[in-house]
């Protein structure tokens, strides 16, 4: 049994991508940062920590979280659009580090692999109007960085840098892959 340890669309949709059957169930995580913790290591912990929050005696529990800084600022999501219209402004024209954690823990071994996939966001020079017009278009209130780079967001952008784009939208397939397959699942 494959499990997502998630209640985000986002992350089901990339898993989704994979077409292999799973459940997704809402682990009960505190996602506080650590004093002085750095924040991929924050993202490495907290994946592993919603893996392990869901106990089910034999199954490959999926676990992942994002962590966006900007300097070393982290971004969370903004919930209103006055807040994301904020943050878009904040990091107009600057780079957002994206750290995505992805965790598979095997319940039956106890074997846990974690992974941190580091991705960065530069956006262009953007004026009020079009960061206004922007969060009205594509709604980014659940989404750190206010953007969302696979939807109209992409028109935000200046760069994107990464090894897998799947980091961003928060769920690195590539790694979870290569995880699946250590635990013996096919995958084309």
């Amino acid at each position: 049994m494959l499990i997502l340890a998630s209640t985000s669309t986002y992350r089901a949709n990339l898993l989704d991508r994979l077409r292999i059957p799973f459940e997704t169930s809402a682990p009960a995580t505190d996602e506080s940062r650590l004093p002085n913790e750095m924040f991929n290591m924050m993202a490495a912990r907290l994946s592993q920590a919603k893996a392990k929050a869901i106990r089910h005696p034999n199954a490959l529990i999926i676990g992942s979280d994002q962590v966006a800084v900007v300097g070393d600022q982290q971004l969370h999501k903004p919930g209103c659009v006055n807040r994301a219209v904020e943050q878009l402004e904040m990091i107009n024209g600057r780079t957002v580090d994206f750290y995505t954690g992805v965790s598979l823990w095997n319940t039956a071994t106890d074997r846990c692999q974690t992974k941190v996939v580091q991705y960065k966001a530069t956006l262009r020079d953007l004026n009020r109007h079009e960061i206004e017009a922007y969060v009205a278009a594509d709604s980014p209130l659940d989404c750190a960085g206010a953007f969302k780079w696979e939807r109209l967001g992409i028109s935000l952008m200046q760069a994107l840098e990464g090894a897998d784009p799947t980091a961003l939208e928060g769920l690195p397939l590539i790694a979870l892959c290569n995880m699946l397959r250590n635990e013996g699942l096919a995958l084309p």
